[in-house]
């Protein structure tokens, strides 16, 4: 009987160190996953609000273009070609693209 109970004992302290191994996966996750992504949302929010009339810009669909007018809501007018506008969402702006387009065509001056 003496055995049995000695079998069914739990290993003493090894709660600590379950807690701590736990503890520093999300620190990781948090580092390497949800701050990064947090701080790029954060960057395209800002690019976003920075938009003027006349900045080249690139849609997530891949259409350049050049803004037109910005609207109070979330919207813009977006010239394609010269007297062709069309409307979309300030949200479908590509940052990464827009960035690269506005940076080749600086390098090329």
């Amino acid at each position: 009987m003496q055995l049995l109970s000695i079998i069914l004992q739990a290993p003493q302290g090894g709660g600590t160190m379950n807690l701590i191994f736990i503890g520093g996966m999300i620190l990781v996750m948090w580092l390497f996953m949800i701050r990064p992504q947090a701080k790029k949302a954060k960057q395209q929010k800002q690019f976003i609000n920075n938009l003027q009339k006349g900045d080249k810009i690139v849609t997530i669909a891949g259409i350049h273009g050049v803004i037109n007018k910005l609207n109070d809501d979330s919207t813009l007018s977006l010239e394609v070609s010269p007297g062709s506008y069309i409307k979309i969402e300030k949200s479908a702006i590509s940052m990464e693209w827009s960035v690269a387009l506005n940076k080749a065509a600086t390098d090329a001056k």
